[in-house]
C-alpha cells in the first residue's frame, strides 16, 4: 500500500533589511535548508508545485524578492531598486531566519541576486542550482536586445521600449509560453498573477529600473564565476534549452569554472517548472540531496 504524506506548506513574513519579505515555507527545520530564488516576473509562486515534491528532503524556503510577490516594502525605506540591494536583502533575510546553511537554486533574476547572497557568506552555501540562472556573457540570448539598447542609451524612448515589450499581459504570457512544446501543460494563473502584481502603483518604474541595473550584473561575473571555482559545489545546472534570454552556452560555461557541475538542457522554455517540474525535482535529489547530508 503506498502512503501520500502531506508536508504542508506555510506562508509567512519576515522583517529584513526594513522590508516585510514575503516567504513559503515547508519540510522539517531539521533537515537541509534549500534556498529558492526565483526570478522576473514571477515570484515565489513559481515554485509551488516543486516545493511539495521535496519537502520529505529539505526545509524549503522560497521568498519574495522587493518589487515582487507578496513582498510589502514601506515608503519610508526609499528602498534603491537595484541587484545590490536584492542580495542585501536576501542577506538580510537569511539572518531574520538565523539560516547557517543552505543549498541555493536560482534562476533568472534570482542568480545575480542569489550570487550576491553567496558572495556575502561563501561558507554557508552546500550546493547550487541553476535553473536559466545566468553567470555568463555568453549566456545572454537574442532577446536582451531592446535592453541593451536601454543600457546603451538609458532615454525615456528607451525606457519606454522595454516597458511596452515587457511590462504587460501578452510580453509576459510569452515568456511563458516561448518554446514550449505543450502550451497546455502551463497554467493561465501564472502570466496572470504577474501581470496583476505589475500592476501596482509605482510597481512599473521599479522594474524599468531594474532592467536597467542589470547591466551591472555583467561586471559581477567574474565574481560568481571565482566563487564557482574557489568552492567547487555540488552543482545542478538544468536549462529550458528554448530560453531566448538565457540561452544553452551560458548553461554549458558553468562547467568552465566548475568541471564537475550537471549540466542539462531540457525540452522547454524559460519557466522550466512549469513543464518539466517532477524531472528537476528528481535530478535535484541525485545530484543536491545526498551531497548535503
Amino acid at each position: 500500500m503506498t502512503i501520500n504524506i502531506h508536508y504542508p506548506v506555510r506562508y509567512q513574513f519576515a522583517e529584513a533589511d526594513g522590508v516585510r519579505v514575503f516567504y513559503r515555507e515547508a519540510g522539517d527545520p531539521s533537515l537541509p535548508v534549500l534556498l529558492l530564488v526565483h526570478g522576473f516576473a514571477s515570484s515565489s509562486h513559481q515554485f509551488r508545485e516543486l516545493i511539495p515534491l521535496l519537502a520529505d528532503k529539505f526545509h524549503l524556503i522560497a521568498p519574495d524578492l522587493p518589487g515582487f510577490g507578496f513582498t510589502e516594502v514601506p515608503d519610508e525605506r526609499d528602498y534603491p531598486y537595484s541587484f545590490d540591494s536584492l542580495g542585501q536583502t536576501l542577506t538580510a533575510f537569511v539572518d531574520a531566519l538565523d539560516l547557517k546553511r543552505y543549498a541555493l537554486y536560482v534562476f533568472d533574476y534570482g542568480a545575480p541576486a542569489g550570487l550576491r547572497l553567496a558572495l556575502n557568506y561563501p561558507e554557508r552555501v552546500s550546493g547550487l542550482i541553476s535553473q536559466n540562472g545566468n553567470a555568463y556573457l555568453e549566456g545572454l540570448g537574442d532577446a536582451w536586445a531592446p535592453v541593451r539598447a536601454y543600457w546603451d542609451d538609458p532615454s525615456q524612448e528607451n525606457r519606454q521600449v522595454v516597458n511596452d515589450a515587457v511590462l504587460n499581459m501578452e510580453g509576459i504570457r510569452w515568456q511563458y509560453l516561448h518554446g514550449v512544446q505543450d502550451p497546455q501543460m502551463v497554467a493561465p494563473e501564472t502570466w496572470h498573477l504577474d501581470t496583476l502584481l505589475m500592476e501596482r502603483p509605482g510597481n512599473r518604474a521599479i522594474q524599468l529600473d531594474l532592467f536597467l541595473d542589470y547591466a551591472n550584473n555583467l561586471t559581477r561575473y567574474p565574481d560568481f564565476q571565482a566563487f564557482f571555482r574557489a568552492r567547487q559545489l555540488p552543482t545542478l545546472v538544468i536549462w529550458g534549452k528554448h530560453d531566448p534570454f538565457f540561452i544553452p552556452p551560458g548553461a554549458k560555461a558553468w562547467q568552465r569554472d566548475n568541471p564537475h557541475a550537471v549540466v542539462e538542457l531540457l525540452d522547454t522554455g524559460h519557466f522550466a517548472l512549469e513543464t518539466h517540474v517532477g524531472y528537476i525535482a528528481k535530478r535535484i535529489r541525485e545530484v543536491i540531496g545526498e551531497a548535503v547530508q
